[in-house]
């Protein structure tokens, strides 16, 4: 059992607004756990769009435009958040904590004490754990691992076995549970040819990997400049982010003009473009919008050809023990871009806006 202070280390979100809505505390209460909770020491803990939406504001159904990490002056009190509510400020963010069990409540298992553990970011109804309509998110609906210390459900920690570094697991949680999500909820196996967007980011780059772990054929959109690094980790086929012609850039690089499964976190003007490429009966999947989340549809497309649409947030709970069973098994391997110190998370995640970075970032108390 180590010392545990009274005070911590962390950064707090106080607000909506821009990068100064991010306080850094050194006198922070340090958390108790709860009877069901464990309190752990966070080792790493990764960034994503979720933080930064989040904290600007942009879920807000008043906010049309491409995720800027900016603060938004329309944003609407009634539905700031990925779930359509308010949440309580002030407020620790931080989803992808890798971090090491020191302390547990009185009703949680005591073997997790000493083991280094990840943390599944969906907060459920334990009496109905697939009930989508009863989820929080961790460091959204309660305070998350940008600090030294943060209390969680036991039920969502989970131990690995593994030789990855602690930065290189904190990438793994909410990128990595996003994307097989994404490809659970559109059926994706061998044979089909699967289209990602965004595929140089965390989810981008998840879905690379396990939808070349399904036995399907991938093909990655990103820009030019990242095309070396997209390349390690081997899809089929590499495109531009936003070829003129879509239709011909895809015959050229595979033989095909279309493709079977799209897997879009891109959204933006080139919506309808992604579309078109679908083969009939095809499927189009969904967990973002980053270049923005209005878009035209032409509906003929869609009933005309047999698409079928999913949208994907809330994962079922096997989604991230199967997860943890990829990783022990060394069968996904992240892209760990940057690591900053907690103090700067300032600066890393004005990097991570930037978008000039391949893979993940996190920082480290």
């Amino acid at each position: 059992m180590i010392d545990i202070p009274n005070t911590m280390n962390a950064f707090v979100l106080m607000r909506h607004g821009g990068l100064d809505a991010l306080e850094y505390k050194t006198d922070w209460p340090t958390p108790q756990p709860k009877e069901n909770e464990v309190l752990i020491k966070v080792v790493a803990c990764g960034l994503n769009n979720t933080d930064v939406n989040t904290r600007s504001g942009w879920y807000s159904k008043t906010v049309d435009e491409a995720t800027t990490g900016d603060a938004y002056a329309e944003v609407s009190d009634d539905d700031p958040t990925w779930g359509g509510a308010p949440i309580t400020f002030p407020r620790i963010q931080g989803a992808d904590v890798c971090g090491y069990v020191v302390a547990v409540g009185s009703k949680a298992d005591a073997s997790l004490i000493g083991k280094r553990v990840i943390t599944d970011n969906w907060l459920r109804d334990w009496n109905a754990p697939e009930n989508k309509d009863s989820t929080g998110y961790f460091g959204s609906e309660c305070d998350g691992g940008y600090a030294d210390y943060t209390t969680l459900d036991a039920r969502n920690v989970y131990p690995v076995d593994s030789t990855m570094s602690d930065a290189e697991l904190a990438t793994l949680s909410c990128s990595y549970s996003t994307a097989e999500g994404m490809l659970s909820r559109a059926n994706v196996g061998a044979g089909d040819r699967v289209l990602i967007t965004g595929a140089s980011g965390g989810v981008g780059s998840a879905l690379i990997q396990l939808a070349k772990r399904r036995g399907a054929y991938t093909i990655a959109m990103a820009s030019e400049a990242k095309h070396a690094d997209v390349a390690q980790l081997a899809p089929d086929a590499i495109l531009p982010r936003s070829p003129k012609n879509l239709l011909a850039a895809l015959k050229e690089a595979t033989g095909s003009s279309t493709v079977s499964v799209v897997a879009d976190i891109v959204g933006g003007d080139y919506f309808g473009t992604i579309i078109d490429v679908l083969e009939r009966g095809g499927r189009y999947t969904c967990s973002g919008a980053i270049a923005g989340p209005i878009v035209n549809l032409d509906l003929r497309t869609f009933y005309l050809r047999d698409l079928t649409f999913t949208g994907s947030t809330v994962i079922l709970p096997h989604i991230f023990t199967d997860l943890v069973g990829y990783i022990e098994r060394g069968e996904i391997k992240p892209m760990l871009a940057a690591q900053f110190p907690l103090a700067d998370l300032h600066k890393a995640q004005q990097t991570f806006i930037d978008k000039k970075h391949t893979g993940n970032i996190v920082v480290c108390p």
